[in-house]
Parts: structure tokens; sequence; C-alpha cells
């Protein structure tokens, strides 16, 4: 095996399966009660839905280099096909995003149910989406558009009451000199000092992103290739400048975040310990615009994936990546209205729930949500009993309420108490071929014994 695919495919493995992880924790971020960061998280639990957008340079060869297409995802060809700094930034000359409607976006995400936005403010080709100081290799200073483009995102999110998150790629930065490459560096114009660029560039542009473009929810950092404790220490101490800012796991040096980021898999029983964790995930194979990706996830796969991830207590944040004129593609905006329509009738079985208490469930998934004298079981079932006999395992509790979700009528289901647990009556036909919820309400603590 030659040098070169070796680490093609060495690379392509950690992208794909990368789930972050720097370590134990070190570094103890300042002092805060369990009570002031439950309200801290609060709004983060409640949304369960988030739009990521991946979007940069790379999206001009959108995949195809020297008539080829790359494997992988799009955003790395930079590093899969080594290609060198002067040549790669070429690629910004035709970075003119002028069909860029960063309100049709926000309403997009708010019709799909979506609660907020990460966009790649700067992703590992280290080109910056908005205006900044710390080096010209940005889209007002390298590309025709010249014009910020993340200060209008901003403005759409605040208007449509949408959070807005900033992804920054801290450590790899394959054109801004000293930045880390995952494997080294393939270019000697990307020398140079990793502290200089730390404290140059990485820094400055943190700190003009959480300055210039008004609340800043999230913080998402990504890959701390060579990430010190030192270095990690002063990104972090910038995030005072937002207070309630939710970081991730993902900026080294011993910081262990407040969310778990398990990318493209989703964790068969959630987190030890109730770990607040957050799902990545493509609608096809690329995070970056790639042209020639057709291998679209359907809508049923999407939705499924939201309540799997919901029943294990997780977030959902799921992937667009726009072409360079600033569009999204158009397999992206069919599946985010056919999320949305189920969500319009299912989205109180999502949103503040918590996770399932059953181990397994051979029909679908379970989340649930406390009331003042009991709680609330919604019922995702995926395949529809033939018989019309649901079996709810182990529910000692008798229920005082039990109704499809997608009835306004709120018609009382017919149940019986049965070993293991409950039966309950269902119609011949289920109100959605993907998932439809059935919610059974019950008082006193709840009691599950499987």
């Amino acid at each position: 095996m030659g040098i070169r695919r070796l680490l093609v495919l060495l690379l392509m493995a950690f992208v794909s399966g990368w789930s972050a992880g720097a370590g134990p924790a070190e570094v103890a971020p300042a002092a805060e009660t369990p009570a002031r960061k439950d309200a801290r998280m609060a709004w983060w639990r409640d949304a369960r839905f988030g739009m990521f957008i991946h979007w940069g340079v790379y999206s001009v060869p959108a995949g195809v280099y020297k008539g080829w297409p790359i494997p992988g995802p799009g955003e790395w060809m930079m590093r899969v096909c080594s290609i060198s700094v002067a040549p790669y930034r070429e690629y910004a000359k035709q970075f003119n995003p002028v069909k860029y409607d960063p309100d049709a976006w926000v309403r997009l995400a708010k019709e799909a149910g979506m609660k907020y936005i990460v966009i790649t403010t700067k992703h590992h080709d280290g080109f910056a989406l908005f205006d900044t100081q710390a080096s010209d290799w940005n889209v007002v200073k390298a590309a025709p558009y010249g014009k910020d483009l993340l200060k209008p995102l901003a403005a759409a999110c605040q208007k449509h009451g949408i959070r807005l998150g900033f992804y920054y790629s801290q450590a790899q930065d394959w054109v801004n000199p000293g930045g880390a490459a995952m494997f080294g560096h393939w270019d000697p114009a990307q020398d140079g000092s990793m502290d200089d660029y730390i404290r140059n560039v990485a820094v400055p542009q943190v700190r003009d992103l959480l300055t210039n473009y008004g609340p800043v929810s999230v913080l998402w950092w990504d890959t701390p290739e060579g990430m010190t404790k030192e270095r990690a220490e002063r990104l972090f101490s910038l995030t005072g400048l937002q207070p309630g800012i939710i970081t991730n796991n993902r900026l080294g040096g011993g910081f262990d975040g407040d969310t778990a980021t398990p990318e493209q898999h989703i964790p068969a029983t959630g987190f030890p310990g109730g770990r607040d964790f957050e799902v990545c995930m493509t609608m096809n194979n690329s995070w970056g615009y790639k042209s020639l990706d057709d291998n679209w996830k359907s809508t049923e796969t999407l939705i499924r994936n939201l309540v799997d991830i919901a029943s294990k207590g997780g977030n959902y944040l799921l992937n667009v990546g726009p072409t360079s004129e600033g569009l999204i593609p158009e397999p992206s905006i069919g599946r985010l209205h056919e999320i949305g329509a189920w969500m319009k009738v299912n989205g109180d079985a999502i949103y503040g729930t918590q996770p399932s208490p059953f181990s397994t469930l051979a029909w679908g998934r379970c989340t649930r949500k406390a009331t003042a004298d009991g709680a609330t079981l919604y019922l995702h079932v995926f395949d529809w009993p033939k018989d019309g006999a649901l079996t709810v395992p182990g529910l000692k509790n008798e229920p005082v309420a039990v109704y499809l979700l997608a009835d306004p009528d709120k018609k009382p289901l017919r149940w019986k108490r049965g070993e293991p647990g409950i039966t309950i009556d269902l119609p011949g036909a289920a109100p959605s071929p993907i998932s439809s919820t059935v919610l059974v309400q019950v008082k006193g603590a709840l009691d599950v014994q499987e």
C-alpha cells in the first residue's frame, strides 16, 4: 500500500469515526453549582434538535479535484489531496455566494422544528466566514463577495428566535502558518509556531466571534490536534465574554466541555451519569457540499434518528452543506420540510423530554416528561402492530390518560393490565408511516420493572 493511500485511509477512518475526546478532564472550569449548570443548560436540553452548517471555500471544487471525485468529506479536500496553500487559496476567488439568504436559512431551520444553528465560522482550511484583522484569509479580503457572512445570519436568528452557535477549528488550520495539521504539514508555507498561531490568529478570531455578533449560545470546537493545556486555556478564557455559553468536548488540553459529541453514530445507551451529548450527523456522506454525493438518508431514517437520540437524552445536530452560491441543496430542503411536518404533530414528544425508562422496546422508542403529579410517557411506534395490540413491558403505574398525539380530540384508547406491563388497543392505521406517538399519562412516581 502506498504512503499516500495509507494516509488517506487513516484520515478517512479518523474523520468518519471521530466522537471527540481529548482525554480526561485535567482543567476544571470556573466553579459552578449543579443548579446553575442545569439553568445554563436548560434551553439546550429542551431544544433536542439543531442545524449544523458546513460552509466554506471547499464548496467551490465541491469534492472534485483535477477532474476526479475525492474520497471522504468535501471539507477535507485540501488535506486528502495534499493541495499546497497557494493553489488552494485560488478557490477563494470563486467563492461568491450571491444567492445567500440567511433569513431563508433560519426560517427553514425553524420550519423543520430546529431550535438552534451552529455554523462553521472557520473550518480546518482556515478560511473565515467573517471579517477579521487576524488574517487576510477570510471572505471579506480574499473572496469577491467581500462581506461578512455571519452578521446577517446572527440578525436572522435574533429575528426568528433561533439560538446561534459558532463552530471554530481552533487547532487545525492548513493555510495560516503555524496551524496544526493531522499527519503533519505538506507545504513549507504552513510551517510556523503553533503558539504564535494560537496567540495571533485563533485567540483574536474567537474574541471577534464572541464580541461582534450579539448573543452566542454555543461554541463548538473541533479536532484538538496539538492542543496543550496552556494553548487551550488561552481560548477557554474567552468564553467569559458570553456568559451562559455552552461548549463541547473538542477543545483539548484537558477541557471536558459541557457536551459529548458522538459523530455519525448514535450511542447504544446514551452516556454514563447522564452526560449531555449531541449527535452530529450528515444527510448524505459529506459535511461540506459535494456535487456528486447523492447518497441521501431518507426522511424516515432522519426522523427515527431524532427519536432514538431523544429517547437516550441527547440532541440531534443535523447538517446541511450549502453551495458556493449560498444555496442549501434541494434534497436537504425537502427532507427538512418533511421533518417539520412530522414535528408539528409530534414535537411535544421531543422537546424537553427525558430518556426512556425502558431498556428496549421491540416496536420503537419512548421519551418522557415529569408532571406535577406523575409522568407523561410518549411511545414512539415505528412498527405499528398488525393485530392492534401494543405491549408496554413492565409499566406498573395505572394510566389515567392514553391517546394518540395526532388525535386533536384526544379520544381515549382502551388498555388492559397484563404480564408484563399493559397492552394498548390501537386503531388499524398508523397516523404516521414513520413514527406515531401514543401518549400515556400516569400519576405517582414512575414504576417500570422490566
